[in-house]
């Protein structure tokens, strides 16, 4: 809690002091630090400012300062003892005894982590919490803020891993969630995670940070391969010079964690003496310019805003023009003086250098890390190309780049096919080997039906496809930690330009062939609003992972051959739908603008079986949560309805041939010389029998009447009213749609039968199917699933992330119009041939 939540005579241990610079220096010299206890003596009759007792005597602050100070509140005999004493070293002795009694509840640490994308800082985060969060080598993975808490050394630390910046202007919004989350939360050590292997360019957000007078601590990664490449670092003496402490790490093996925490507790603690804060000279004009309009904002009447944000930083702020900063200034009472300055200076500056003053300070950042690095850093003579130079001649060579990146799209999907067959075929007949347990052991009850009908047909269907899954991530992680991914950025941005978007728009684009929700969140690496709400609209037509069961199933059902390749076409369809939808919105809802294209092309890494399998295992574990989740109790619904009412018009005559039939046999068996294929031919007509039975029973149940009432508007697409009803439910996760066809086809009287196999059987029986081409109703439903409706998960994310719901209807009635016409004009083209 907030020393502001006391009430006057309670008392509190003061846990953690926040604010920065001056105001922290000075609010600690008044006493008021971790561990000591305060108490409310008495609040001013406006109530601010309030008095308190700390340290043996009074003392009163403003309640924009207490709002930094935070407390627990504790109910302590000997706190009146402390407030009682005149004699300091007996106060002094009360507080040790308390601090002793009471030392668990502050001494916590809040750490966050703040560096380039690319930069290993997600990998350092997860390796020290053991997190599951996902890591690739390319920009823009991390999307929010992730948490976790350890305890290391006796001390409890809540670790923040912010998004990957480059910096902390308002340019892009991960930059300004980035900045506004320091400034608000005010952590007690950022710690700043650094490619050593490119030190230039991760520099420049360090020189940000100093701007903030925050507490720092660099961490220094991937130095296992910033030494295999000969050059050397002085990075106690770098550190010293930019008044930084610098601890050297290596995330993927853990190494440097340890030191890096404890160098945070010391920093956090005033224990370190590297520490120091220093200015970056930004020349004699500059420094002039900021000086005369810090001096303006100490003329504010409410200057609180400067116990969180340095009035240094501020001013540069001011001068660089940041819309964020300039809103916060609107609200200081001299305003317009303010911008008088800010005005003037800046006139003065860019006249003088002949830029803009934010490229000026950015020329300034860079300088001094040359001047810093001149010092501290020896290169050694590059000679020849670096192995990823020789590896990305070919990758991204004009000529070669495409035809390489379409055919290890294409290696995936016909692995993630071929090999994903095998397992999905065991797992297919344990599914199969534990439903004919039930079967034969358990009477024939509503609950054994609701077993084996229900639960096993629906939820055994989808989790069936589970390996193709696994293969499908396995394939994106090794991309992603390779560093392909980003060339496959960098390949297809010209084409992405074609389509009046850049090529960061790619990256969630393929995130969509995983899962959509996260891929429309990484929309926010996108600077330009217009790209990133494009981007999010087309995202959908990237067939995610849920969708690949369903193709899987009817791929497998229809088609003997080529099975890999139509998988392959699939995807390509959505992808040329995304393309073309992108023109339309580009030439009707949206003006073509023009955003630079940056992408940093990170150097190729082997990618770390502990990651890789992580992804995996995590992936695994969310496509359980579902299954155990959402689709079995999709599935248990999906059975009530396909399972009531019981009695429809026919049961009894279907009831009494078949009891007929049973006599039959009775008769048969009893005989002394049986005829076995009379009896053969008297079971198969009673399974003929029952199968009817149950057709008509399933037409006649709950969903099988939703089904036929939506039926006529599907019937055009080749749907019967089984697949219209998987459409109708796949709203829900597209997973779904194959649990409801497992259960509306699963066929009691065929035990060793597979989802597959009732598909088939489907056009045996169905009169509905009389005439059609399996093949082309196959084709049509794959299209069908693959355009319309996104889960209601995808449609959240839109409305959330483009900031209106009419965007989120936009793709609902969008989506499903374009899919309904184009699997109508495959199946009635196809249908004439």
């Amino acid at each position: 809690m907030l020393l502001t939540n006391l009430k006057q005579g309670e008392v509190g241990v003061i846990t953690r002091v926040k604010g920065i610079g001056a105001f922290r220096k000075r609010i600690m010299e008044m006493g008021f630090i971790v561990g000591k206890p305060v108490k409310v003596i008495r609040k001013a009759p406006l109530k601010d400012p309030v008095e308190y007792c700390i340290l043996g005597y009074n003392v009163s602050i403003r309640n924009s300062e207490a709002e930094l100070i935070e407390v627990e509140k504790i109910s302590d005999d000997s706190i009146d003892e402390i407030c009682s004493k005149c004699d300091k070293a007996e106060a002094e002795a009360v507080i040790g005894d308390f601090n002793n009694k009471h030392k668990a509840q502050y001494n916590k640490l809040y750490l966050s982590f703040v560096g380039n994308p690319n930069s290993g800082k997600t990998t350092l985060f997860n390796k020290i919490g053991r997190a599951n969060e996902r890591v690739g080598n390319y920009a823009g993975v991390t999307v929010a803020a992730k948490e976790l808490n350890i305890t290391k050394n006796g001390i409890d630390y809540k670790i923040t891993d912010l998004p990957g910046t480059y910096s902390l202007t308002a340019y892009s919004p991960e930059e300004l969630f980035v900045r506004d989350y320091i400034l608000k939360n005010l952590p007690d050590v950022v710690v700043n995670v650094v490619d050593a292997t490119n030190l230039e360019r991760s520099l420049y957000l360090t020189t940000q940070l100093i701007d903030m007078d925050i507490k720092v601590v660099l961490a220094l990664n991937m130095y296992d391969e910033f030494e295999q490449s000969g050059n050397t670092l002085d990075y106690e003496y770098l550190g010293k010079l930019i008044g930084i402490p610098i601890v050297p790490t290596v995330a993927t093996r853990g190494r440097g964690i340890h030191n890096l925490l404890k160098k945070a507790a010391d920093v956090a603690h005033d224990k370190d003496k590297t520490v120091r804060h220093i200015h970056i000279n930004y020349g004699e004009t500059i420094e002039k310019a900021i000086s005369e309009i810090r001096a303006e904002l100490k003329k504010a009447d409410d200057v609180a805003i400067f116990n969180r944000v340095s009035e240094r930083f501020f001013a540069i702020k001011l001068i660089e023009k940041d819309p964020e900063v300039v809103k916060l200034a609107q609200d200081l009472s001299n305003f317009q003086s303010i911008d008088n300055v800010v005005k003037r200076n800046i006139k003065t500056i860019e006249k003088q250098y002949g830029d803009t003053a934010e490229n000026i300070f950015t020329d300034a950042k860079y300088a001094f890390i040359s001047g810093a690095l001149k010092e501290t850093l020896k290169r050694k003579k590059k000679l020849n190309a670096n192995q990823s130079d020789k590896i990305d001649n070919i990758l991204t060579n004009k000529y070669l780049g495409i035809p390489i990146f379409l055919f290890f799209m294409w290696l995936t999907f016909f692995t993630t096919f071929k090999i994903g067959a095998y397992p999905q075929s065991w797992i297919e007949s344990f599914v199969i080997w534990l439903s004919g347990i039930f079967i034969k052991n358990f009477p024939d009850t509503l609950v054994n039906h609701l077993i084996v009908d229900g639960i096993l047909a629906g939820v055994g269907g989808v989790l069936a496809f589970l390996p193709n899954i696994l293969i499908l991530y396995f394939f994106i992680s090794l991309m992603e930690d390779t560093g392909y991914m980003a060339r496959a950025v960098f390949i297809m941005d010209k084409f992405m330009h074609k389509i009046g978007l850049h090529g960061k728009s790619f990256i969630p684009l393929l995130m969509g062939f995983g899962c959509n929700v996260p891929a429309i969140m990484s929309t926010r690496i996108i600077e330009s609003k217009r790209d990133r709400l494009i981007t999010m609209l087309i995202n959908p037509f990237m067939s995610c992972s849920a969708r690949l069961p369903v193709y899987v199933l009817f791929i497998t059902a229809f088609f003997n051959k080529y099975q890999g390749t139509i998988l392959f076409s699939i995807y390509i369809s959505g992808i040329l739908i995304a393309v073309l939808t992108a023109l339309l919105l580009q030439k009707t809802l949206f003006k073509k603008i023009d955003i630079p294209f940056v992408m940093e092309l990170p150097p190729y890494r082997m990618p770390t079986v502990r990651n890789t399998v992580f992804q995996m295992i995590n992936r695994t574990n969310m496509y359980l949560k579902k299954i155990g989740g959402i689709i079995l109790i999709a599935s248990v619904i999906i059975w009530v309805l396909n399972y009531f009412p019981r009695n429809f018009e026919g049961a009894k005559e279907y009831e009494a041939k078949i009891a007929k039939l049973e006599t039959t046999i009775s008769e048969l068996s009893s005989q002394e010389s049986q005829n076995s294929a009379k009896l053969a031919a008297v079971q198969d007509s009673i399974r003929i029998i029952s199968a009817e039975k149950k057709y008509k029973q399933q037409e006649n149940s709950y969903i099988g009447r939703v089904g036929h009432f939506i039926e006529p508007a599907m019937k055009p697409l080749g749907f019967d009213w089984k697949m219209s009803v998987a459409v109708l439910t796949g709203v829900a996760a597209k997973e779904v749609v194959v649990g409801t066809l497992g259960v509306l086809y699963h066929s009691p009287e065929a035990e060793s039968a597979t989802l597959v196999d009732n598909l088939k059987r489907q056009y045996e029986i169905n009169e509905d199917f009389t005439g059609k081409s399996p093949r082309l109703v196959a084709i049509s439903f794959m299209i069908f699933i693959l355009i319309y409706f996104p889960c209601v998960g995808v449609i959240a994310a839109i409305s959330r992330e483009s900031g209106s719901w009419k965007w989120a209807l936009f793709v609902v009635l969008y989506s499903t119009g374009l899919a309904y016409v184009v699997s109508l004009l495959i199946y009635q083209t196809g249908s004439i041939f």
